[in-house]
């Protein structure tokens, strides 16, 4: 079996094919160069970062999480969520995976070829912090467990178990765990092709 790729294993490897440097890439994708080494060396950033990657690459979010692709339908059993694809998001310019406190994103749907929809089920720790972000497409987020402290540009929403939302990703964004306590979601992005 094949050693997993992460998504700047992809990254340098889509550049490399396309011959597009970093700066390059930086200027396409509105990114900070130093951003964009870092995710080549191993940091894994919140879902913003490399949805503009993958959109000045021309290539779908996906394309950078994936580790095969699958035709037909994927199914993912209960229990096996943590065996998908996994990243973890914090604080904006943080260090590793490892050293982030926040919100573990666990991908539902990694093997699917193809796809326009990137389905997770995402862990928001109780002192979970990001920073707002804003990219192409649309979310949609049905809470299946705690509050859900929602932050669309400059509104705030309290999403409780049960509850669900759906808006433009274009307009800055973060979610939070409410109450003090961790919450748990069901998030589907979607990005235009």
């Amino acid at each position: 079996m094949a050693a997993k790729r992460s998504p700047g294993d992809r990254i340098l490897e889509l550049c490399k094919t396309y011959s597009i440097d970093r700066s390059t890439l930086a200027e396409r994708s509105g990114l900070d160069p130093d951003l964009i080494r870092r995710i080549e060396e191993g940091y894994i950033p919140d879902l913003a970062p490399l949805l503009k990657i993958s959109r000045a690459l021309g290539v779908r979010l996906g394309t950078l999480l994936d580790d095969h692709e699958q035709l037909g339908p994927v199914i993912t059993r209960k229990g096996e969520v943590t065996a998908a694809a996994r990243f973890v998001t914090g604080l904006p310019g943080g260090g590793s995976a490892s050293d982030h406190q926040g919100l573990h994103f666990n991908a539902l749907a990694a093997d699917k070829g193809g796809r326009h929809m990137e389905p997770f089920i995402v862990d928001i720790e109780a002192d979970a912090e990001q920073g707002k972000s804003s990219h192409e497409g649309e979310e949609f987020i049905h809470v299946l467990a705690g509050t859900l402290a929602l932050e669309y540009g400059a509104e705030s929403h309290t999403l409780n178990e049960g509850d669900s939302v759906y808006y433009d990703s274009i307009v800055p964004h973060r979610v939070l765990a409410g109450g003090g306590k961790p919450a748990r979601i069901l998030a589907v992005i979607y990005t235009p092709v």
